[in-house]
């Protein structure tokens, strides 16, 4: 059923608010459980700090790979909306299994994994959904809605990090376990509220269907066959319909963007285990009622707070202000520069590290210095990410290929666990070597990822054809 104001090109559909309200309490259950497990598996659970990191980022790394059966149920089966009403449930499970069992490794291993399941399921299947409530040419409003979404996002992240450490202070892991998944159910029940509302498209089970692999797999096997001028895929042409293989080259273009990606987070996730330690390490700021309001657990509270400000500064004053002055903020443009940044957020982090080696006394906020570059870096990157990934892929694609954008994030995380790894066992490097480290390799595919950018064809959205998408 399409409201009436979906004709309207100047206002949001009444049923975004539905989703940017399950979007924000789903965050709150991620991140709530996120922001506690670092020190809660190196100390309660006697991991130490190396198998703690090396847990967690596995367990970041499972709930980003598991996109990819969230994508393919809702695009082959069970549309979209049925896939995060039912995938929901095993978030909740897995919330409930770690409140009341997670005091053993049975129990421990068992609810990440159905945390796993449920947050990752669900995650590709929101992103499109926000999109499918938007009928062509209004493109405008698409930047601004995910702009917004990707705002709820970090409103229930920082109302996470700020309040679960306390939970869990006052009250125990159960208590700091529980909450997230109540507040699982809350996400559930407002996701449900609109359904009368949503535009829903069908699962494309044989109807319509564009068959990216047979097309690439006889390109290259028929690829001597090639003539001069064309582009590797068109040997498929005759043998697959136009649309088929126009279809195969934009997911190939946007799978060679986010080639690149994964780096960015294998520095961005350190922010729940790496700076935990270091910020462990500094002087907790301003001590409310027997705890403080910063300290190495709550500070990761400050990026979604940054990040709810940097939004509506980029997308209301800084955007139109380029745009005003001839230079056009491309989604490849901004996504570049937020990679840059990752890269400065770690040379800041790096030099606050070596003021500790060094004996130095520093107090927690210095580390909002970082946490302010990486957050911006985080919007101009994620957020567009999912505008580009939803408006260029072909649209029995759109779950699939957001499940490709949150595979990034899956590899960032195992990439962050098998560097964590080798450096325990083999490298040893230790304090601000190890931050540079990864500063110095985010510039490095920085400047590949601008190469890949400049080489990226547009697929315009209603049309077959490609054209060069300015970087």
């Amino acid at each position: 059923m399409k409201p009436a104001s979906l004709t309207q090109t100047d206002r949001f559909p009444p049923q975004i608010r539905y989703i940017i309200g399950n979007e924000a309490a789903e965050r709150f259950s991620y991140y709530g459980v996120m922001g506690i497990l670092e020190l809660y598996l190196a100390n309660k659970m006697r991991m130490g700090e190396a198998g703690a990191t090396e847990t967690l980022h596995l367990f970041g790394g499972a709930v980003y790979f598991m996109p990819l059966l969230g994508g393919w149920l809702a695009d082959r089966w069970l549309g979209r909306y049925w896939t995060i009403l039912t995938i929901s449930l095993f978030y909740c499970l897995g919330h409930a299994t770690l409140a009341f069992f997670g005091g053993s490794l049975p129990g421990l291993y068992t609810g990440l994994a159905l945390l796993a399941i449920g947050a990752g399921g669900i995650k590709p299947c929101v992103s499109a959904f926000v999109g499918d409530q938007f009928r062509p040419g209004q493109d405008r409003l698409l930047t601004k809605v995910y702009a917004w979404f990707y705002w709820s996002v970090n409103l229930g992240a920082a109302a996470a990090f700020f309040l679960i450490p306390r939970i869990h202070e006052s009250w125990g892991y159960s208590w700091a376990f529980g909450v997230p998944g109540l507040a699982m159910a809350l996400a559930t029940s407002c996701s449900w509220s609109g359904t009368r509302y949503y535009v829903r498209q069908p699962p494309m089970r044989t109807q319509n269907r564009l068959r990216f692999f047979p097309v690439v797999w006889y390109a290259l096997a028929h690829r001597t066959e090639r003539k001069p001028g064309d582009e590797i895929l068109d040997v498929a042409r005759g043998h697959f319909s136009d649309e088929e293989v126009n279809g195969a080259k934009s997911i190939i273009g946007i799978l060679t963007i986010f080639a690149t990606v994964p780096m960015f987070w294998a520095l961005f996730n350190q922010v729940n285990s790496t700076w935990v330690l270091q910020g462990k390490a500094m002087r907790p700021f301003y001590r409310v009622h027997g705890s403080y309001l910063l300290n190495g657990e709550t500070m990761q509270g400050s990026g979604g707070v940054l990040v709810m400000i940097w939004v509506p500064i980029l997308t209301l004053g800084v955007y139109p202000w380029l745009e005003r002055r001839g230079v056009r903020p491309t989604p490849l443009r901004r996504m570049s520069f937020g990679m840059f940044l990752g890269a400065a957020a770690f040379f800041l982090s790096g030099l606050l590290q070596t003021q500790l080696d060094r004996g130095v006394s520093l107090s927690i906020v210095w580390q909002l210095a970082p946490y302010i570059v990486l957050e911006a870096g985080e919007v101009l990157l994620s957020a567009t990410a999912l505008e580009f990934a939803f408006a260029q892929a072909p649209i029995q694609f759109k779950s699939i290929i957001m499940s490709f954008w949150l595979m990034t994030i899956s590899l960032g995380n195992f990439l962050v666990a098998a560097f964590t790894n080798l450096n325990a066992h083999f490298v040893k490097a230790k304090g601000a070597s190890e931050f540079f480290f990864y500063a110095v390799l985010m510039l490095a595919v920085t400047g590949l990822f601008v190469f890949c950018a400049s080489r990226y064809r547009e697929r315009r959205l209603g049309a077959d054809n490609l054209a060069t998408l300015p970087i």
